[in-house]
């Protein structure tokens, strides 16, 4: 009887350091994220895929740096200069994710902070090469669209070689001085002012080009109908008059050959 809790002891201490062991080699990564796996003896495998979500079984000793890798944004806010010197104040926003399938290279090379180290460097950067090759008006107005395109397209030439899959690159807000704000304004202004004017002067010349060819239309027809209409013509056409007239019910007194050229006089009661 003396023996039994010399021997349940060590047993007790074997099943509790067996449920220590198989809780730390149980490893459950949640969605939306992915696993590293870093060995005690070797470190981080670069060439080694990533534990993905749900549980994940790893030696007690090892240990695993998880990493979200969902897109995510940051919001960034920066001064850069135009193509004349003046300070552009850029408000945008970065939607980016780790490229999953290199996450082990990523966290070698770069690390968890990898978006302090590579991509906002990264971003400002390209935002200071790309607005400084335009003018404050077209960064305000005509250009935003190409400009936000371009800072997309030079940020990711830079991120992609460092496995950070970069989504898109939106410009929410260009903010100008305020002087020069408002004198491009006026000037947008007075541009508009200006093609409403054009627009009435082309309307009305082309109302006045109507009048014009409506007046020669008329004109011609005049000239080619009294070039056709021969004595012989009006003294026909007279005759038909006269008939039908003379068919009419109303009182009238019809002097045959006594108008010019022997057309009828028609004289009514009226």
């Amino acid at each position: 009887m003396e023996r039994l809790p010399k021997i349940g002891l060590p047993i007790l201490i074997a099943v509790v350091a067996l449920i220590i062991i198989l809780a730390k080699s149980v490893v459950t990564i949640d969605a939306g994220y992915a696993g590293v796996l870093y060995k005690l003896n070797g470190g981080v495998d670069p060439d080694s895929e990533p534990l993905g979500e749900g549980i994940n079984f790893v030696a007690p000793w090892n240990s695993v740096i998880e990493y979200e890798v969902r897109q995510q944004e940051i919001p960034e806010k920066m001064s850069v200069l135009s193509s004349n010197g003046l300070d552009i104040q850029l408000d945008a926003s970065v939607l980016y994710q780790p490229d999953v399938v290199n996450l082990a290279k990523l966290h070698k090379e770069k690390g968890r902070n990898y978006l302090n180290r590579v991509l906002q460097p990264a971003i400002r950067s390209a935002a200071r090469s790309v607005v400084g090759r335009y003018t404050p008006e077209q960064l305000y107005s005509s250009k935003r669209d190409a400009i936000q395109e371009e800072i997309f397209m030079e940020t990711k030439k830079i991120v992609e070689s460092q496995y950070i899959q970069l989504n898109s690159v939106l410009i929410r807000d260009v903010t100008l001085p305020p002087t020069i704000k408002q004198a491009i304004e006026r000037k947008l202004k007075q541009e508009q002012e200006s093609l409403e004017y054009e627009f009435r002067l082309v309307t009305a010349q082309k109302e006045a080009e109507k009048v014009i060819i409506e007046a020669q239309g008329k004109a011609d027809a005049n000239r080619i109908l009294s070039a056709s209409l021969t004595d012989k013509i009006l003294q026909d056409k007279g005759i038909e008059a006269t008939v039908k007239l003379s068919e009419s019910p109303n009182s009238k007194v019809i002097v045959i050959g006594s108008g010019d050229s022997g057309m009828p006089i028609i004289l009514g009661n009226q």
